[in-house]
């Protein structure tokens, strides 16, 4: 996580805290770059995604995981891989239940800890992919002010997934099928960031929300 820098607003009479922002969407969307440009220069991101292969490289993760699924989902470095990891349990609900009840709440602890220790930031996007899904565990959608929805038109994304991923064209719908659908999640949101076209629209359309949300900054 980006460290931000001092709020200048701090130490005044109307102490303003961070805008603490969730960001939904699909598979390949674009969430987290959407989440970088909301952040900003004054902002943080918290990435789950890194947050959660931290924990899964951990020695007491690595060590259940080899217990429960074998040598053949670990890598060459003896951690998990996390592509073979994936195979097993997408197709077990068991074993992803077991997979989660290890990882869920070492994610939860750390992503709390990141968001007190950004507390001064003008606002923080909480990049978590399963902010919703998840929330019987990890509880982090009342931490959030706002919600914001990325939507993007599957093709796109399937095509991303298969470019930058190296997916097999069927795979995104796969694990979305394990997931809320879209527009559950676009309704669950305030605001929705259209991820459709070249980069400096994207650019354009996170500058003005950025700017609206931080119009809303609550104070302490």
């Amino acid at each position: 996580m980006r460290t931000p820098p001092s709020d200048p607003t701090a130490n005044s009479g109307s102490e303003r805290r961070a805008l603490v922002v969730g960001v939904l969407g699909g598979i390949a969307s674009g969430k987290s770059l959407v989440a970088r440009l909301l952040a900003g220069d004054d902002g943080a991101v918290v990435d789950a995604d890194r947050v959660a292969h931290a924990v899964l490289a951990s020695d007491a993760v690595t060590r259940k995981v080899r217990e429960r699924f074998g040598d053949a989902v670990l890598g060459v470095d003896g951690r998990p891989d996390r592509r073979a990891l994936a195979q097993v349990v997408f197709e077990d609900s068991e074993a992803r239940a077991a997979l989660e009840g290890w990882i869920h709440p070492l994610v939860r602890d750390r992503i709390r800890t990141a968001l007190d220790a950004a507390r001064t930031a003008s606002i923080v996007v909480l990049d978590v992919p399963l902010l919703l899904e998840n929330d019987r565990e990890h509880g982090l959608r009342a931490a959030c002010d706002v919600l914001v929805h990325v939507d993007a038109p599957v093709e796109q994304r399937t095509a991303r997934a298969v470019t930058e991923r190296g997916w097999a064209p069927d795979e995104l719908a796969r694990r979305e099928r394990a997931q809320l659908p879209q527009d559950e999640k676009r309704r669950a949101a305030q605001h929705v960031i259209v991820n459709d076209g070249d980069l400096d629209q994207l650019k354009s359309r996170c500058a003005d929300l950025r700017r609206h949300l931080l119009a809303q900054r609550p104070t302490s």
